[in-house]
């Protein structure tokens, strides 16, 4: 140790005993990681297409031209679509730089591609390295960034090490934690939480998620709301949401959106007591994967299916009882075609989905119990009388048929929801403003 130095501090050497331990663990559980990797290619083979990034490993013929970089991570497509108007707002405000845009998952790279394409070779993709101190170390030699921002909830401990090691400042935004998270990282804070402790800020959705931050290590920590507010409809989304609409003649429509497994199958079992008489359904489920399994569960409950793929340009026949989402990218224009939206992933104890897009278009919005994912969001969202809170799948059923039925009442409520969405903007406005203190000045650089 060079003279001077200071020795380090017994916690310190805790993290680092347990950072090691994790590392070792991780290539010990590689081999397994990589075949689950291959067995779930057989239904997205994007996860069988670039490997080797996976594994930090990146050809020298591929290097992008050397320019200043920022490095965003959004792990699938919710993160990735939230960070939308973020990396705009970088783009515009640093144009001598590049984003090198990280994902886990092939949805999110492909959401990536279809959101910033626009932009050519200034947002540079590629999934994520496997959290190994190596691996991440390839990943900044190659990419070099000069600061890395990470959406949401994505905090890994070598990721954190290996940007320190490398004087990388490295903020958490539009970020949230649970308070059932909270609690599961306190059982492995020594190694949890030193990654907390090394991130220069964080920008939290709401003061519940701040105070979790806080406690759980974060040093500095700021409310800036949620950026997902600032995704605003596009317009060609709200036009084939329309058109679809058209399609459908004059039936009323219920939307089933990010539905997770479980859900369609006690959605589909509620329905053979409570008819939603001539009204279409709607089920779009969360992972694509799972496409062919709940068309097959419609099939099992003797419903006319039809699915998005097959859609043509005339008119939906009436016939048709449930219309199955099998397409990517086109969750705006689900809820423009719908009168009313069920949330999934709440009806069991997932956590639940965001329920934002559906305000920002106007659909009035039923969720079930489970939404500790997004707690103050959606009170917040009942409050101002945007939502309502069904109990379970019959429950939901009959308050949508409720509420179909009653044209004044969705009204109020499409209101309602447009009023609210629109109040919560300025997220990103707030985000950038915090890290102006972390991102190199605009005179400097431009």
């Amino acid at each position: 140790m060079r003279r001077g130095a200071e020795l380090p501090t017994k916690a310190a050497l805790t993290a680092l005993a347990w950072r090691l331990l994790y590392s070792f663990t991780w290539w010990l559980v590689l081999p397994l990681v990589l075949a689950r990797l291959w067995w779930r290619g057989r239904r997205e083979p994007g996860y069988r297409r670039q490997v080797g990034e996976r594994l930090g490993c990146y050809a020298a013929a591929r290097r992008p031209a050397d320019r200043l970089t920022f490095w965003v991570h959004a792990v699938s497509v919710g993160e990735t679509q939230a960070a939308a108007p973020l990396i705009d707002a970088l783009l515009a405000g640093w144009p001598k730089h590049r984003i090198v845009l990280t994902h886990m998952t092939p949805t999110g790279r492909a959401t990536g591609a279809a959101l910033f394409g626009r932009h050519g070779a200034r947002v540079v993709q590629c999934y994520l390295p496997y959290d190994t101190g190596s691996m991440m170390g390839n990943f900044l030699r190659f990419y070099r960034p000069q600061a890395c921002l990470l959406i949401e909830t994505e905090v890994w401990p070598n990721l954190v090490a290996q940007c320190r090691r490398r004087a990388i400042p490295v903020a958490l935004v539009n970020a949230r934690l649970s308070a059932r998270s909270l609690a599961r990282g306190m059982k492995l804070r020594s190694l949890l939480g030193a990654a907390a402790h090394g991130l220069s800020c964080a920008g939290a959705q709401t003061l519940a998620d701040a105070a979790r931050l806080r406690a759980f290590g974060v040093p500095s920590v700021v409310v800036t709301g949620s950026m997902k507010f600032d995704v605003l409809p596009p317009t060609a989304q709200l036009a084939l949401g329309s058109s679809w609409r058209g399609r459908f003649g004059s039936r009323k429509v219920l939307l089933c959106a990010s539905t997770r497994e479980g859900e369609e199958a006690a959605i589909l079992a509620a329905l053979l007591a409570i008819s939603l008489e001539d009204a279409l359904l709607i089920i779009v489920p969360r992972h694509p994967q799972r496409f062919d399994a709940v068309a097959e569960l419609v099939a099992a409950q003797g419903k006319n299916l039809l699915r998005r793929s097959a859609m043509r340009e005339d008119a939906v026949p009436a016939a048709v009882q449930v219309l199955l989402g099998d397409s990517m990218g086109e969750m705006f224009a689900y809820f423009a075609a719908a009168d009313v939206a069920f949330i999934g992933g709440s009806l069991l104890p997932l956590g639940g989905q965001n329920l934002i897009e559906a305000c920002a278009v106007g659909t009035p919005v039923l969720i079930g119990p489970h939404t500790f994912n997004f707690s103050t969001v959606t009170e917040d969202a009942i409050a101002a009388g945007a939502a309502l809170r069904v109990d379970d799948a019959p429950a939901m059923l009959a308050s949508a048929l409720a509420l179909l039925r009653d044209e004044a009442v969705r009204g109020t409520m499409a209101r309602a929801a447009r009023a609210y969405a629109l109040q919560h903007r300025g997220a990103t406005v707030r985000t950038v403003d915090m890290l102006t203190a972390l991102l190199p000045a605009q005179t400097d650089t431009q």
